[in-house]
């Protein structure tokens, strides 16, 4: 985990900056407006993507805004450059999705991702511009998904890990019918100036509490607690140091003009006096993997968040879960980029540790 691999396992491309829901966490700062990427800008990306899939397992993630707001015919038009050796991801808040979605899904084979943060009373920050729920819209969606037996996983945001939630959360997610389920504690990043702040012992009792539901109907692949039991059990038998990467992916963000943003998704859109855009060059003038091989040198903030996490790694006894926190996090909480602990890592990855090992002794306590 020391500096930045020029080889991505994958790139994030924003189609539109348009969305056509109103969310109260959401981090976006272009949502209400329809700028659309140019097929231009996903030539340029394809050309690149090509070398990157001969060598494994390649993807392209389409995020927006609402991806499926830029419209089938255009997406299209943007998938197109793309060969055959490329998985299609999207992440969609699944309200526009019917039967003409649910075709071009199959035919380009995408791994559909749904944003839904649990049964109806839990999704009260997910809205449309006029303030209306968006829960009927989204299980509309979900229902056609399930209607063409697409699989797909689900993102929940968790604004209030209070006891009973996760029960809740899980329960409902295993009667949705996804295959898997990401789940992240509400982060304050971009326009989302809401504090993280959580009590330590509830946020630790949130995350035990998930393992448990898991456990007792283990039918849904639980991200953030099989990564956790993963890292456990190496830790256990001594190969832990095996687990995180050599290097931190670039996780090149393609906004829909052009420009790359790596690290931190969150951070394309945003402008600081000190960092400028925070983009490390632009695909419709300097090919990627140029702008790969020069982005420690040439991007400032890069330079100083590699001192934030080399600090991460002298002080932080959680740093080989982890590997240090994420570059929006320690922007958007604290200003700059050599911060350490935030109260992301706090609630998603510390908590989130210790969550799991009370667990376990509990269950062992229980059994003995």
């Amino acid at each position: 985990m020391r500096g930045i691999s020029t080889q991505p396992d994958y790139v994030v491309m924003q189609p539109t900056t348009l969305c056509n829901l109103a969310c109260n966490y959401c981090y976006l700062p272009f949502r209400r407006d329809n700028r659309k990427m140019p097929v231009a800008v996903a030539e340029a990306v394809a050309a690149e993507v090509a070398s990157y899939a001969r060598t494994g397992r390649f993807s392209v993630v389409w995020h927006g805004g609402e991806p499926l707001a830029a419209g089938r015919d255009h997406l299209a038009a943007l998938f197109a450059p793309f060969g055959a050796g490329v998985e299609h991801h999207v992440q969609t808040n699944a309200t526009l999705i019917n039967d003409a979605w649910c075709d071009f899904f199959e035919a380009y084979r995408v791994r559909v991702s749904v944003s839904v943060d649990g049964p109806r009373g839990r999704n009260g920050d997910r809205v449309d511009r006029g303030g209306k729920p968006a829960y009927d819209l989204i299980a509309k969606g979900i229902g056609a998904l399930r209607r063409h037996r697409i699989p797909f996983s689900t993102l929940c945001v968790v604004s209030d890990p209070a006891p009973g939630v996760a029960t809740e959360l899980y329960d409902f997610f295993l009667d949705l019918g996804c295959e898997v389920l990401g789940i992240n504690v509400e982060e304050q990043e971009g326009v989302n100036l809401r504090l993280n702040r959580h009590d330590p012992g509830a946020v630790s009792a949130f995350w035990a509490e998930l393992v448990g539901a898991w456990r007792r109907t283990p039918r849904i692949h639980l991200r953030e607690v099989e990564w956790t039991l993963r890292y456990a059990a190496a830790v256990l038998d001594g190969t832990a140091d095996s687990l995180l990467p050599r290097q931190l992916d670039p996780i090149p963000t393609i906004a829909h003009d052009g420009s790359v943003v790596l690290l931190s998704p969150e951070l394309a859109g945003f402008h600081d006096s000190r960092y400028g855009d925070f983009a490390s060059g632009n695909v419709l003038t300097t090919p990627l993997r140029r702008i790969l091989a020069d982005a420690g040198a040439t991007t400032p903030w890069i330079g100083e968040f590699l001192s934030g996490v080399e600090a991460c790694r002298q002080s932080c006894p959680y740093f080989g879960f982890c590997g240090g926190a994420h570059a929006a996090n320690r922007y958007f909480e604290h200003g700059r980029f050599d911060v350490t602990e935030t109260n992301h890592c706090r609630n998603s990855k510390i908590r989130l540790l210790e969550g799991v090992l009370d667990h376990a002794r509990d269950h062992e306590a229980t059994a003995v």
